[in-house]
């Protein structure tokens, strides 16, 4: 399997913090950068609340990083490339000799 990890992308992960309302707020941190290969897959609309939502799914492919590891993305976190933001849905390995995982991910756009 030959992948080209041309795009960096911010490993982002999710931080709740008491709000003065006694609630709480997601925060997000960056934990580092990490190159990666992003494939689209085929996206689709969706009404929710009078809102138009589009979804499309992606595969992120990045280098393996041992279970625990904070370069190995996990479910929750996100990866942001700019503006976009990837929601990281399942991890897994790409190939059976674990150079590289798969990252499938989801980005939404809400338009009003």
């Amino acid at each position: 399997m030959r992948v080209q990890l041309n795009r960096k992308l911010k490993l982002m992960v999710p931080y709740r913090t008491r709000d003065d309302s006694g609630g709480y707020e997601t925060t997000w941190t960056m934990l580092g950068e990490i190159w990666a290969s992003v494939e689209a897959g085929t996206g689709r609309d969706a009404e929710l609340a009078g809102l138009s939502i589009s979804t499309i799914p992606y595969k992120i492919t990045v280098r393996a990083a041992p279970f625990g590891a904070p370069s190995r993305p996990v479910p929750g976190q996100q990866m942001r490339d700019g503006e976009r933001i990837f929601q990281i849905l399942a991890v897994t390995e790409a190939v059976a000799m674990g150079c590289y995982i798969t990252c499938f991910a989801r980005e939404e756009e809400v338009a009003s």
